[in-house]
Order: C-alpha cells, then structure tokens, then sequence
C-alpha cells in the first residue's frame, strides 16, 4: 500500500480525516456533514473510509455485530492509520472474555473497590497540594491529571507507582496515528510484555496482576498463556491512562472555558457527577474514528456500506447532534438525556471502565475546585499547543495559576 504525504491528502478530492488537532474548539468540517452524515473521507493511512457523524448512524453502526472492530486488524483491510500494537491485541476485550480473564477485569475496574475511592481522593489531593506549594503558573497535565491517572492504574494493577514513568513513555508511541508502521512500537510492545511478565513472577505484586498471577497456577486456567496474562496488565495500563488523563485534561480545558459552569459547581458539588457526563459530552478528547470493518453489505442512512470497507464513527458529531442534544453547544447540567453521548463507545466494546472514568474525574474535578477554586488557564487558549497524529486531542502542557 502507498504512503501518502500531507501534501497529497489535501490535493485528494475527498475529505482528509482526521479534521483537527486542537481540542479548544470543534472542527469547521462538522457542520457540512449535517447534511451528509455517511461521507466518504481518506485516511492517515491513504486508504477510502466513511466517516459517520450523526448519533443515529454512529449508534447503529456501534451496536451492529455487521460492523466488526476485530476484523479492522486484518491484513490487507483499509485502515485508518498503522498499528501500534499486535493485530490480535486490538479486539482486546474480546480476547479477554475468550480466556476467562473478563470476571478478574471487571472487579478491578470497579470503582466501589473497599478503599479505591479513598485512594483516588487523597492521591488526587496529594498531586494538587505539591502543584500550590510549587507556584504559578503550573502544568495541570504533566502535575496532575497525567500522573493521578498512571497511580490509580499502578495502584489497580497492584504495580510500584516508582515504574509509572517507564511504562508512559511507551504511551506517545502506543497511541500514535502514523500512516506507516513505526519502529519503535515493538520495542516499547515488547519492552513493556517483558515488564508485566515480571510482575506475575513477583511475590510482592498485588492488586489485579497478582489475581491473573494466581490464575497462572490455577489447573482451569492452563490454557491461557503468559503473553495473554502479561497483555492485561500492558493494555489495562495503557488504555486506561491515556483514556482517563485525556479526558480530564479536556474536561478541564472545557471547565476553563466555561466559567458559568464552574461557578455553578462551587456553588454546589453534588452537581459534580451530572457535570462530568456533560463534559464527556462536550469534550474533544477522541481524536480519531471509532474504527468498524463491514462483514456484509449493510444499508447506513441513504449508503450501501459494502463488505470489507471501513466505517469510522465521529464521535463528536453524535454528541453535537442537535437531532438528539437540545441546543448542543450549550452546557446544560439538567439535560434529560446527558448519559446518551457516546464518548464510551456502545454495543459490544462499551467501554467496561465507564464508571471507573466517570469516578476518577468527578474527584479530580471535585478536588482542584476545592483546592483553586480560581483556576484559569495562565495562557491565552490560543497559545495551547495541540499534540499531533494522536489518537486523543490532548495539550500538550496546560499551563494554569488559581
């Protein structure tokens, strides 16, 4: 397959996806796919796609089995941009429910867990008093919501928050949107595999490594191998982060933006929880397409999707979908259908650490408003600087003063 440079995209006649990198605003092309919701758009990688951005469409393509994420991984299939990871690993929660690990997962994902809560609050309080003690202007994302995020996987997983900083690194690469493989994603892969495989040998592990290490040494479980054990901890970790960091990182830059919904939440901190659904709704933070591959001919709107061809789902075009969101653009903590947004995707592969998201930032948000109950951001908004071919809008610093 040709690799396609920036310069040849842009001279395509079809639409370049992804649109835009910056998460401050949404992208000038949604409003032109209002009236074409199944729009035929090329890649990073160079290949064709459709782009689906209303909720209607976006919901049936994520709840129907014809619009595969597995096969997505297939050789020779179009794709949106190049792995970063073993084709295999990408139906991930699949794999795990095939090896009897999903019942392990799902409990330690749960954030009613005895003592998670607590723990999530006092780390979370920790990271912002260290930020006030060391002055403004301060950087939210490297100070707080990055490494509030890899403790409460570290802490999770039952692994030394000392190895937090050595297993990110991997994640600028892991979640990179390039149009061609890149070389060092094997080597932070396998790097990493290596580390979680260390872990189960390690007697003094806890927390959900040290349950898949006891399923090791369990008769049922002679089936699963080493590597799928090790993938857990390696993609939990991962995927965890990078989704509850990102999120909390924009939910921020959203709450800034919005200073009447600030005010509203420090007038009233039970209003918290319903705040965070709306910022999920609102918030850029998904960078990229939700990926599917049709398995058969499928009918979407006024398109005949045929078989094998790619079909990405806009998230942000669901959640702004005026057809189902009364005045979108508006912040509105009363809507009635604030839990309709698909930020945590749908149908098969919703996101199974919902709830364990929605926890982490509700006390994240709950504890910078009571400790700086005057955060502003310490640059003007144009001045963030986005980070690029990502597969999450994030900034890449977010400089703030109280």
């Amino acid at each position: 397959m040709s690799v396609e440079t920036p310069l040849d995209r842009s001279q395509d006649a079809l639409m370049a996806f992804p649109f835009s990198w910056r998460g401050d605003r949404l992208p000038d092309e949604l409003e032109q796919l209002r009236k074409e919701p199944v729009k035929k758009v090329r890649t990073i990688a160079g290949d064709e796609a459709w782009l689906v951005s209303s909720h209607a469409l976006c919901k049936q393509v994520l709840e129907d089995p014809r619009f595969s994420l597995k096969d997505t991984s297939a050789p020779g299939v179009p794709r949106q941009y190049a792995l970063t990871i073993p084709p295999e690993v990408v139906n991930n929660m699949g794999n795990i429910t095939g090896a009897g690990l999903r019942k392990a997962v799902l409990k330690a994902l749960n954030p009613k867990a005895q003592g998670l809560g607590e723990w999530m609050r006092s780390n979370a309080a920790d990271l912002v008093d260290r930020l006030m003690a060391e002055g403004a202007p301060a950087d939210l994302r490297g100070g707080f919501t990055d490494p509030y995020s890899a403790a409460m996987h570290c802490h999770i997983l039952g692994i030394p928050p000392k190895d937090a900083p050595r297993l990110m690194r991997s994640l600028d690469i892991a979640f990179m949107n390039s149009a061609c493989p890149v070389a060092g994603a094997k080597l932070n892969w396998d790097r990493d595999m290596a580390y979680m495989v260390e872990r189960l040998d390690d007697p003094s592990t806890s927390g959900l490594m040290a349950e898949l290490a006891a399923l090791r040494r369990d008769p049922e479980y002679s089936h699963v191998s080493d590597e799928m054990f090790a993938t857990v901890g390696v993609t939990m970790f991962g995927a965890g982060v990078i989704s509850t960091s990102g999120f909390l990182a924009m939910a921020l830059v959203s709450l800034i933006q919005h200073p009447e919904l600030k005010e509203e939440l420090l007038a009233d901190r039970g209003r918290i929880p319903a705040a965070v659904d709306e910022l999920l709704r609102i918030n850029l933070s998904i960078g990229d397409g939700l990926p599917r591959l049709a398995v058969e001919d499928v009918t979407l709107g006024e398109v005949e999707v045929k078989k094998g061809e790619l079909v990405l789902v806009l998230v942000e075009g669901a959640n702004f979908d005026p057809e189902v969101f009364v005045d979108p653009h508006t912040v509105d903590l009363s809507r009635e259908n604030n839990t309709a947004h698909l930020s945590f995707g749908g149908g098969r592969h919703y996101c199974p650490a919902t709830a364990l998201g929605k926890k982490h930032a509700e006390i994240g948000v709950d504890i910078l408003l009571d400790r700086m109950p005057d955060l502003q951001l310490a640059v003007p908004v144009e001045q963030l600087v986005w980070r690029t071919g990502f597969m999450k809008r994030i900034p890449e610093r977010l400089p703030v003063m109280w």
